[in-house]
């Protein structure tokens, strides 16, 4: 027997979890003397582009933190809005701020739940955190997240080896990314130290 195309679509939509949202691609890149963290404005949800100018880069700690975010949007806001406190308790050690939080969010229940990961830095440091506990310091002096961030970081350390400074390596990374990600678009935010 099979069953209505409308009651089977419903049966579906309440057996199985929404669709993925996809669609980040953030690059951090520190050279120069620069630091500068891109995004890009796509999100997707299963395969239509929902939005194509989402801002997913954000200054911190009175401009001197970038951070950038990949995942649930909701869970990203609450993440930042952490690190933003911990940055108060710890002002100017960037390094403690990304540590405590990563202890806050493996261990508490709700934060636990988020889905998200952060791209932090500043003009010394950049760090990936994530919701199991890894605060990441790159080997060099890039690093990438979201569904377009492999491309993005492969690009970005092929670009480093040349004489571009930070934000025009940035912007071409983030430019081929978006020629080979489906999830990422040229739309992008940039945001600098």
């Amino acid at each position: 027997m099979t069953l209505p195309l409308a009651l089977a679509t419903s049966e579906a939509m309440t057996t199985s979890s929404f669709p993925d949202w996809h669609g980040t691609t953030i690059l951090a890149v520190r050279k120069g003397g620069k630091t500068v963290i891109a995004g890009d404005g796509q999100v997707s949800m299963g395969q239509t582009v929902v939005k194509g100018n989402a801002r997913k880069v954000r200054t911190l700690a009175g401009g001197k933190v970038l951070a950038g975010f990949a995942g649930a949007t909701a869970d990203a806001f609450t993440l930042i809005e952490r690190l933003e406190a911990k940055l108060e308790q710890y002002p100017d050690q960037l390094a403690r701020a990304c540590v405590d939080l990563a202890k806050d969010w493996r261990t508490d229940r709700y934060l636990r739940k988020l889905e998200a990961m952060l791209l932090v830095a500043d003009k010394e440091q950049i760090f990936t955190v994530t919701g199991v506990g890894d605060v990441l310091e790159p080997e060099t002096g890039v690093a990438a997240i979201g569904s377009g961030g492999n491309y993005a970081l492969a690009a970005a350390l092929a670009l480093a080896e040349t004489d571009l400074d930070a934000e025009t390596l940035a912007r071409r990374a983030m430019a081929i990314a978006a020629r080979i990600c489906v999830y990422t678009n040229g739309e992008l935010t940039v945001e600098s130290l």
